[in-house]
């Protein structure tokens, strides 16, 4: 069976798990929600400390979410999450997308987040989503597109990030531009053209506070998560190096006009 190949760049240092966990149904899956009804089965992989997850099983009282994770360690806290809120009809595994532990047509959507772009074969993970779904069923898919990532003013260092966060990623086996390839990814697979909607959506951080968490967070991943073991490791920057792109995170966040975008790329594949 097809296996996973490519290196999760991020790792799960509490940089990294600050973003995740600011994660939402509403700031993540929009383009899902107006599809769930209440007795829906869901698979969500690559659910990570289960926020997103938490959400969905929520939104489906008289359902079942799954929430399927690669790396075992941070499901601790995604249980944590779901017992926090007093849910029920939420549980959670360990599995690899590439190879789906669950019967042909078993869930009612299946969806990812942020995950297409780290996995070593996006289009075999789509497939799997499509196998494990029901007739009639949907694959949800979102992404984000580090090419498109746009941000004001222009600071000394922040182009220099991401450069280097593009070759760490494709070097890790992963395609850091998943969302603009969703939709040809998914018919690669098999999709219909007519079977998958394709839409783009945004995070937006301007208010002071949005500015001060996102620039915080990403200086701290820059010198402290696996992305930053793992560029250094590889020779694809010294630490001294990074040490400038986190300066220059600090530095933009900073700024009174500072406004940073990130575009998503979602498909809806109806099965």
């Amino acid at each position: 069976m097809p296996q996973e190949t490519a290196v999760y760049t991020h790792g799960h240092h509490e940089s990294v798990l600050r973003s995740h966990t600011w994660r939402t149904a509403a700031n993540s899956a929009g383009y899902l929600l107006d599809s769930l009804k209440p007795h829906m089965r869901i698979l969500d992989i690559g659910c990570g400390p289960g926020t997103i997850t938490a959400d969905l099983a929520a939104l489906v009282p008289d359902g079942q979410v799954t929430g399927l994770e690669y790396a075992p360690e941070v499901l601790a806290q995604a249980r944590a999450t779901a017992a926090g809120r007093g849910l029920d009809n939420v549980s959670f595994a360990v599995g690899d997308v590439h190879a789906l532990d669950y019967p042909d047509d078993t869930f009612c959507v299946v969806h990812a987040h942020q995950v297409l772009q780290h996995v070593g074969d996006p289009v075999q993970a789509l497939r799997e989503m499509r196998r494990v779904t029901k007739p009639g069923g949907l694959v949800a898919v979102r992404d984000a597109d580090y090419s498109a990532m746009t941000w004001y003013p222009e600071v000394a260092g922040m182009t220099d990030w991401q450069r280097l966060y593009l070759r760490v990623a494709r070097a890790n086996g992963g395609e850091p531009d998943a969302g603009r390839r969703l939709h040809a990814w998914a018919r690669q697979a098999g999709f219909a053209p007519e079977a998958v909607t394709a839409t783009a959506g945004t995070w937006c951080y301007r208010t002071p506070a949005e500015r001060s968490w996102w620039s915080e967070l990403w200086a701290d991943r820059t010198v402290s998560s696996s992305y930053a073991r793992i560029a250094v490791g590889s020779g694809h920057a010294t630490r001294e190096e990074l040490d400038r792109i986190s300066r220059a995170w600090r530095t933009w966040g900073a700024e009174e006009d500072g406004w940073f975008a990130v575009l998503h790329g979602e498909i809806l594949c109806r099965v």
